[in-house]
């Protein structure tokens, strides 16, 4: 009978520890927890215009954006749907190709429309000017290359630019239609801490 108790005793105990150990995890390991303001340093949100040009090289030896899937239909589709392109596009202050640095465009696009000449563009805007240094913008969305001015969402960053939000706005600057090569003028509004 004492074995029955001492069995029965440490069966509640080891019950009692297990029960009292899930507990304790459950609240340690919370999916959310609000946190205050002042935790992240978030303070007033900070409006930037950044302004420049994209270089989109892709022909000839030095191209900076290169073709690398296809669907079945893409060399017959006249949008050329299915096709997805990996970039590292040079970002300038001005048009030309030798004016200031002031990052790389790199990411994907692809066509993503079978009646439109329309990109679906993932891409992230690494800076390496001085002030921006190391920081990124994170782009996502639809860009219908035919139209004059096109819009596309920031959806994230980091360094300086953590926390952003806002948009981007593209408009095509130059376009060899032979190769495709271009140069597209970007105005981008950020909000961010």
């Amino acid at each position: 009978m004492a074995n029955n108790l001492i069995s029965t005793s440490t069966v509640i105990t080891t019950f009692i520890v297990v029960l009292f150990s899930l507990l304790l995890a459950g609240e340690s390991q919370t999916f959310s927890t609000s946190l205050p303001r002042t935790a992240l340093r978030l303070g007033k949100q900070n409006l930037t215009r950044l302004h420049f040009f994209f270089h989109d090289v892709v022909g000839g030896p030095n191209a900076t954006a290169i073709r690398v899937a296809a669907a079945p239909i893409t060399n017959t589709s006249t949008t050329g749907f299915g096709a997805v392109i990996m970039m590292d596009n040079l970002l300038t202050v001005g048009p030309e190709p030798n004016s200031t640095r002031v990052g790389r465009a790199q990411g994907m696009y692809a066509s993503a429309d079978l009646n439109d000449m329309s990109f679906m563009m993932v891409q992230n805007y690494v800076f390496d000017e001085e002030r921006y240094n190391g920081s990124t913008l994170s782009i996502l969305g639809r860009n219908p290359i035919m139209s004059p001015v096109r819009e596309f969402p920031v959806v994230g960053g980091s360094g300086v630019f953590r926390f952003a939000s806002g948009y981007a706005e593209a408009r095509t600057y130059f376009l060899n239609a032979t190769n495709g090569d271009a140069i597209v003028e970007y105005n981008v509004y950020v909000l961010h801490y």
